[in-house]
């Protein structure tokens, strides 16, 4: 897999076909899509990694973003048509109570611009067209949301998010300037963490290579994982079910768990009753378009990681 930091002006999609191009291999996949003008951390899986994707994909975001107040756009952020100005006039106090008010578990309408499908078909396509419709809304977690820096007139905020998969900062931002009664919209979103990567640990599509290939069980990192002996290994291998008390660890029913053999991912398994499922195993043979990645000193791998 890769820890991509998408730039802005380009799509999710774009930024797959640059590490295709790259890695030399058409099996490469993203993980949770970042609008053209958002920036900062997108997952690419690699070869096996996109069948593990959806773990990464599930996991919390954290993001930074600039709310404008005043100003309502028809997409939410900067890229939109401007639809309503209104004066500016709360406090920071109301600022801060309207913020208190959207974290938690709350119920958030998806915006016309989005990837989410309603009867049968993505909303960008409809919103394309120029048609609106009816979105049903939809729980989503806000654990923490918080002002970094307002300025002194009340006309804009940078805000932290640490939220749910499947949350829209954008539809936050509106939310947040209809709390305080004047509108608002996302003028700059930045993912800052997701699928347990930072930015720190995100490199330049452009500088994309074999070396900043990371293991398959990167992909999973979020999950807690559970080491096996070799005989067990042949057993997750096979997609066996497993007695929990054979394997030295009791998750909670229905959690799930990667399992691995000296750091090598093997699979995802899933705890039922008094047994362990799998989810989705790792193939028993490299694909042959994966890309092997370097080892340390610099000599080329003949192992299964990718």
């Amino acid at each position: 897999m890769v820890v991509a930091d998408k730039p802005a002006g380009v799509t999710s999609h774009d930024v797959v076909d640059e590490v295709r191009r790259r890695l030399g291999t058409r099996k490469v996949g993203h993980a949770g899509t970042l609008d053209p003008d958002a920036t900062g951390v997108l997952l690419l899986g690699v070869g096996a990694a996109t069948r593990f994707l959806s773990y990464a994909q599930s996991a919390p975001k954290r993001y930074l973003a600039t709310a404008v107040f005043g100003v309502t756009t028809s997409t939410g952020d900067a890229s939109g048509a401007i639809l309503q100005r209104r004066p500016v006039a709360f406090t920071r106090a109301e600022l801060d109570a309207a913020v208190r008010s959207l974290t938690g578990d709350i119920m958030q309408v998806p915006p016309m611009v989005s990837a989410v499908k309603v009867g049968g078909e993505r909303l960008y396509k409809k919103a394309r067209r120029g048609e609106e419709v009816e979105r049903p809304a939809r729980s989503v977690s806000v654990y923490s949301l918080d002002v970094v820096e307002a300025d002194d007139r009340g006309h804009q905020a940078t805000i932290s998010v640490h939220c749910s998969a499947g949350t829209y900062v954008r539809t936050l931002v509106s939310d947040l300037g209809a709390a305080l009664g004047c509108g608002a919209h996302c003028a700059w979103l930045r993912r800052t963490e997701a699928g347990g990567f930072t930015e720190a640990e995100a490199v330049p599509p452009s500088s994309v290579e074999p070396a900043s290939l990371r293991p398959l069980g990167d992909v999973v990192r979020v999950l807690p994982g559970i080491e096996v002996d070799e005989s067990t290994a042949r057993t997750v291998t096979h997609g066996r079910p497993l007695p929990v008390g054979e394997v030295g660890s009791s998750p909670a029913e229905g959690r799930l768990v990667a399992m691995t053999i000296g750091g090598r991912l093997l699979g995802v398994y899933r705890r039922k009753g008094d047994l362990l499922l799998a989810d989705r195993i790792v193939p028993p043979r490299r694909d042959d378009d994966t890309p092997v990645p370097p080892r340390r000193d610099g000599a080329p791998t003949g192992g299964s990681s990718a």
